[in-house]
């Protein structure tokens, strides 16, 4: 089914994607990436692979308009997002258990899906935004929508319509304070990005299970170096909450 299917948004642009096989076939960990972002950001690739050599079967996608999917990158943001990830789980099997992954810009995306979608299972967030409007406005406040860039990237045009959106839905702590499933959050201590001060008011309107893991010299992006410590985090945190979906009995990963 994922290994093959084509997968469009309800816009009808194709959502790339790529699967990391593993052996728990009523489990699924779904990946997103940060505003700017694509399927094969280090991170996600490193993240992804370990999990499938522990048997978890992984999806790492690229938002519409990023990396190789359709789509222009001006009609980018949340919102569309939200569409984008509810195509992905349009072709999961109601019996597999899901868990998304979200980094920065994609961990707002996985918080406001699953705040509406109990198709997510479990919520894992990595330097997770969560004040939209302070974000745009803290990084991108002296750009002109429409004819500035983001971060000096010719190929990331700030629109409007991105402005509007994240302006608009402010922060994601009402969606937070309604979520039912359990929810990790990582967050580098020296973020510069999305300030650690998102995941702690995330976390502190959370009701639902949580745990926050804050990582000392770590920013934005993340080293490598963390990439073992946040592996394992996640491992630990899918086996206690979706190992029931299957025994890790041999790795195809």
């Amino acid at each position: 089914m994922i290994t093959t299917n084509e997968i469009k948004n309800r816009q009808g642009e194709r959502i790339d994607h790529s699967f990391y096989p593993g052996s728990r076939s009523k489990a699924l960990v779904i990946l997103g990436h940060g505003v700017t972002g694509n399927k094969d950001r280090p991170l996600l690739i490193a993240l992804a692979k370990e999990l499938s050599n522990q048997c978890w079967p992984c999806l790492t996608l690229s938002f519409s308009g990023n990396g190789d999917s359709e789509g222009a990158f001006e009609e980018s943001n949340i919102t569309k997002e939200i569409g984008d990830l509810q195509a992905v789980l349009d072709v999961v099997p109601n019996d597999v258990r899901v868990a998304y992954i979200g980094h920065s810009m994609g961990a707002a995306v996985g918080v406001l899906t699953a705040a509406r979608d109990m198709r997510i299972f479990t919520l894992i967030s990595l330097a997770g935004m969560t004040h939209t409007a302070a974000f745009v406005q803290r990084e991108f406040g002296e750009v002109i929508p429409g004819a500035g860039v983001m971060w000096e990237d010719e190929n990331c045009p700030l629109s409007q319509k991105y402005v509007d959106d994240l302006t608009q839905i402010g922060d994601t702590l009402a969606a937070a304070g309604e979520l039912l499933q359990p929810w990790l959050l990582i967050h580098g201590a020296d973020d510069d990005t999305v300030p650690i001060q998102d995941g702690r008011d995330a976390y502190e309107v959370a009701t639902s299970e949580k745990k926050l893991l804050e990582l000392p010299g770590e920013g934005h992006l993340f080293s490598e170096k963390s990439y073992p410590q946040i592996s394992e985090a996640v491992t630990a945190w899918l086996e206690l909450h979706v190992a029931p979906a299957g025994d890790c009995s041999t790795s195809e990963g």
